[in-house]
């Protein structure tokens, strides 16, 4: 289907030319059949593309002008795929333009189930934040162009900082985007929040983009934003095995003996470390710090005596 898609997406672009094709000529730039060049206009013209049979000696094809847009050349499950990402991609009304387009430019086929997909949907009002187009689409032409971003950056604690990045790539990671990118005064990498970005313009000088941190940006970003990035540490003594324990939280898991394993977790608040190791509904006990005893203590004994 992909490599279909692909040669109708070719011979659409040479219809575009808005010139007159011989069979032939078509079937040499496909490199295929004369006889598949005439399936394929077929398939052309039932997606609602005005191409014309020309008449002559050796005959030949020509895309007609027509009113409307034709319609947008995605197979069922691209279309669908392409329904679901809009509306779970968190970018707001800018999604919900997207997808209004896209059924205007569909094929009526696909457009009623498209539709019907979309009236089965119920997209909860988002409580992440929002990215604003405009702001991935200046970092990753920084990031094409390998020009220093200058912004001012918002952390979690809401202190406002003025930063000069090389920026490296773009991360979609749980429903937020961030920029990896090296900052030049801090001669290190980091990682920002996207939505708490805010550009100055125009951008700083270009650079010579560096090798990925870590030399593996999935294992760096695996190990900062799973782990370092988070400012409370804690450890606890699990009574299960390592393999039940393991997938199942975002941690890391190792094997004490055959029954008991240690788990790690970083967070930024006691109260989620708590309802996280409840979930796992087995026996534990905390190593360390401290502090997360004391706050399970006062959980334990708000729960019981709420019961």
């Amino acid at each position: 289907m992909r490599e279909t898609s692909g040669r109708l997406l070719r011979l659409l672009a040479l219809l575009q030319m808005h010139r007159d094709w011989s069979g032939t000529e078509l079937a040499s730039r496909l490199d295929v059949t004369t006889r598949t060049v005439r399936r394929d206009v077929d398939r052309l013209r039932e997606l609602g593309y005005p191409v014309h049979a020309v008449l002559g000696p050796v005959g030949g094809y020509r895309l007609g002008a027509g009113a409307e847009l034709p319609p947008l050349l995605l197979d069922d499950d691209e279309a669908v795929a392409v329904t679901i990402a809009l509306h779970t991609s968190g970018s707001g009304e800018a999604s919900l333009r997207a997808s209004s387009k896209l059924s205007r430019v569909l094929p009526s086929r696909l457009r009623n189930r498209v539709a019907a997909l979309e009236a089965s949907m119920l997209a909860l009002p988002s409580r992440g934040p929002v990215v604003d187009p405009a702001v991935l689409t200046a970092v990753s032409a920084a990031i094409r162009a390998a020009e220093t971003l200058r912004f001012d950056y918002v952390d979690h604690a809401g202190s406002v900082s003025r930063r000069a990045v090389e920026p490296h790539r773009l991360v979609s990671w749980g429903r937020r985007w961030y920029l990896v990118g090296w900052d030049t005064a801090r001669d290190d990498w980091r990682t920002f929040r996207a939505d708490r970005v805010s550009l100055r313009t125009p951008n700083g000088p270009r650079f010579t983009h560096r090798d990925p941190p870590d030399g593996d940006l999935t294992a760096y970003l695996t190990r900062t934003m799973g782990r370092e990035m988070w400012p409370l540490r804690c450890s606890l003594r699990v009574h299960a095995p390592a393999s039940e324990v393991a997938g199942r939280v975002e941690g890391e898991v190792t094997a004490i003996d055959a029954r008991t394993c240690r788990l790690e977790l970083a967070s930024d608040s006691y109260d989620i470390v708590a309802f996280v190791v409840g979930m796992l509904d087995v026996a534990f006990e905390v190593e360390s710090p401290p502090e997360l005893a004391e706050r399970l203590g006062v959980l334990s004994a708000r729960y019981a005596a709420a019961t």
